[in-house]
């Protein structure tokens, strides 16, 4: 610091050499030049698997997961949380980012993994979450001895995750919720600062919870809550709560009447890049095909739009010259493998999620769906 303090009696000071001066100080580049880099930023994001969910993320652009941060996906039971975190997961391996499941509740199943277009070969790593500590510790260890790496951390669920005192203490639930809430906020301060400067991701799930409150309105204002505190609602960049369609499960199930996924209203809680309380639907299925069933709910974007129409049975989409093109709903898929037509919807989409809801603050909510 010499030197610095030399340049600053001096009248001047180098902000590189300031820079220098309090990293070394401080023990970790802690201090940045803005102009020429802001750890802040988020300059990759990794696909959720559905489009229209990853439109409405980030206003103005095409998002996701925000790379660097952390974000928390909270469901009900049975709604696909762990789906989805395995498809985001996917994506992050096809991004050449080394994946890290820290598993809570020991229901991983290798095969399903494999389904869902993991490479449980390369670039994966499975490990039992025992305790909060433990794992706060293990990925804070990762991060420092591997620099250089990119890691996407998937911790499930973290709502039955325990805390060193669960353990070797007793079965009284009174006297771990506040342990857990203090263990939880020292653990994500220590993180946040080191994902951001190694572009580490912690995708966070957890558990929706009924809001039991004497108080009427804000039972219908927030109907639900999730565990842990306060601390991973401040911690979290995005928050995402599945729920079902019509505000319980709605289960979907195939011709021999065997359930094979549900049917999820994924709402943006909070985002710190866009407008929060977008809604976005689709199914998640686990049966003979496994993951988002993407391009079916497109169908539900298309129909806000002003150059949808139905009439006598038949659906009308126009394109950009005002040529309707004409098809029945039943066989949207079967018109999807027109890649002129998909291209066209794709653009509508981006035109319905991304540049009216830039202008307007719009948002795309189909009739059906309850808040």
């Amino acid at each position: 610091m010499g030197k610095v303090i030399q340049m600053a009696k001096a009248g001047k000071i180098s902000i590189a050499d300031l820079k220098k001066s309090m990293n070394k100080s401080m023990g970790i580049n802690a201090a940045h030049d803005l102009r020429q880099d802001n750890p802040t930023t988020v300059k990759d994001w990794i696909p959720t698997g559905s489009r229209w969910l990853d439109s409405m993320i980030c206003k103005g652009r095409m998002a996701g997961i925000p790379v660097g941060k952390i974000s928390e996906i909270a469901g009900l039971s049975s709604v696909g949380k762990s789906y989805l975190a395995v498809q985001i997961a996917a994506q992050a391996q096809k991004q050449g980012k080394f994946v890290i499941y820290y598993d809570a509740e020991s229901a991983i199943d290798p095969q399903f993994l494999k389904d869902s277009g993991i490479d449980i070969n390369n670039n994966f790593l499975y490990v039992q979450a025992v305790s909060c500590e433990k794992t706060f510790k293990a990925i804070e260890d990762t991060m420092r001895d591997y620099e250089g790496m990119q890691f996407l951390f998937v911790w499930d669920s973290i709502a039955l995750t325990p805390t060193e005192s669960d353990i070797e203490g007793d079965f009284n639930p009174n006297s771990s919720i506040s342990v857990k809430a203090r263990v939880l906020s020292k653990g994500f301060q220590k993180l946040t600062v080191p994902l951001a400067n190694g572009q580490h991701t912690l995708l966070l799930i957890n558990q929706l919870k009924t809001n039991i409150t004497s108080n009427i309105a804000e039972a219908r204002l927030k109907p639900y809550t999730t565990p842990g505190g306060l601390t991973i609602e401040y911690v979290s960049s995005l928050r995402i709560w599945l729920t079902g369609r019509k505000s319980k499960i709605s289960f979907v199930y195939d011709e021999s009447g065997r359930r094979v996924g549900s049917e999820v209203k994924a709402k943006i809680v909070k985002s710190r890049f866009g407008t929060q309380d977008r809604i976005a639907v689709f199914q998640i299925r686990w049966g003979d095909r496994i993951g988002i069933m993407d391009e079916e709910s497109w169908i539900e974007v298309v129909k806000q739009s002003d150059t949808y129409r139905v009439g006598g049975g038949w659906c009308y989409v126009k394109d950009k010259k005002g040529i309707e093109h004409k098809f029945r709903q039943k066989d949207w898929m079967d018109k999807m493998k027109d890649e002129k037509f998909k291209q066209m919807v794709m653009d509508i989409m981006d035109e319905e999620l991304i540049k009216k809801f830039e202008s307007t603050g719009s948002n795309i909510v189909p009739e059906d769906i309850d808040d």
